[in-house]
């Protein structure tokens, strides 16, 4: 029985030992458990930074992706315009290159006239030189205008000039009675006539031709200055849309950075709580344990005194390993 109770006793320093082991234990694991904290509160903040950070660039980034797409719409819109406008230039060009065309026809038919009625004419005219051995009506038209060209363009003395504008008088009054002398004749005159309007409307469509082909090239060079704009211009758009392509990706980027640092701190708290949950239910368990112990000395040392225990003082002994 004595040596029992010895055995006993030493049982219950080597508890004692294990309870107060455990209560320091719990008291470390408390240390531990605070030091932890500090560092989890660091690092969240550091994470939550860094997560800021990101949100912050990302939105920046963002209005630079707005302002290079309104800067982009608004170049585009002006290409469109200028694009537009040279199509009208084109369209207007064209239709005066038509009218070129189609009062070139018409000129070439007077012209055509023309030469059919000097063709016609010119029967008449040599019959009138061979029947009065005359000087052809052509012959002396070209003198004439060889002695207005002497008058205009050459100094001449007094006399000199007197004597050509005397030729020039004579030879202006036979071109005029040769000429009076064709349209005597009712057919001459018709065809004098005829000759008269077909010059002049040849000579208006050639104007026409001449105004048709200016507004015609005018309305070109409009045309490719304003597609010389638009190229211009469109450089300058496609330039931004480079940019906007380059904000939004770079955009894109640290908004996937940014939700990276909020996933990483939500696993940082899940992981925080369990782990403090564990430690919580270890350093229970160490409490638990701790007290049973103590209430098992406690009624063993009843028992020494000679107690009468009970069923569940016994059953606490037990369990204790006091029994």
């Amino acid at each position: 029985m004595d040596n029992d109770l010895e055995a006993t006793q030493q049982q219950i320093s080597q508890e004692e030992e294990q309870i107060q082991a455990t209560e320091e234990a719990v008291g470390e694991t408390v240390e531990t458990e605070a030091v932890e904290s500090t560092e989890e509160l660091e690092d969240k903040a550091a994470t939550n930074e860094d997560a800021e950070e990101h949100r912050k660039r990302r939105d920046e980034l963002n209005n630079q992706t707005k302002e290079w797409k309104a800067k982009r719409d608004a170049l585009n819109a002006q290409v469109r315009e200028l694009v537009d406008e040279a199509g009208k230039c084109r369209e207007e060009r064209d239709q005066l290159n038509q009218k070129v065309r189609e009062t070139k026809e018409l000129r070439d038919e007077w012209n055509q006239k023309v030469t059919a009625l000097k063709e016609q004419l010119a029967p008449y005219r040599t019959e009138k030189s061979e029947e009065k051995d005359q000087v052809p009506l052509k012959q002396l038209k070209k003198q004439l205008q060889d002695l207005e060209y002497t008058q205009q363009t050459k100094s001449l003395s007094s006399e000199k000039e007197k004597e050509v504008v005397k030729q020039i008088g004579i030879l202006a009054k036979q071109i005029q009675e040769r000429e009076k002398a064709y349209e005597q004749n009712d057919e001459i005159k018709t065809l004098v006539a005829q000759l008269r309007e077909a010059k002049a409307q040849a000579e208006t469509y050639h104007h026409q031709v001449s105004e048709y082909a200016e507004a015609a090239q005018a309305a070109h060079d409009r045309m490719i200055g304003y597609y010389e704009q638009a190229d211009k211009l469109r450089k300058e758009a496609d330039a931004a849309q480079a940019k906007f392509i380059e904000c939004k990706q770079a955009a894109d980027e640290e908004h996937k950075k940014h939700i990276e640092q909020i996933k990483s701190l939500h696993e940082m708290d899940k992981g925080a709580a369990d782990n403090r949950g564990g430690k919580k239910n270890s350093v229970r368990k160490k409490k638990t344990d701790a007290d049973g112990k103590k209430e098992a000395k406690e009624i063993f040392e009843r028992f020494k005194a000679g107690e009468k225990l009970s069923t569940e003082d016994l059953m606490a002994l037990q369990k204790s390993g006091y029994l």
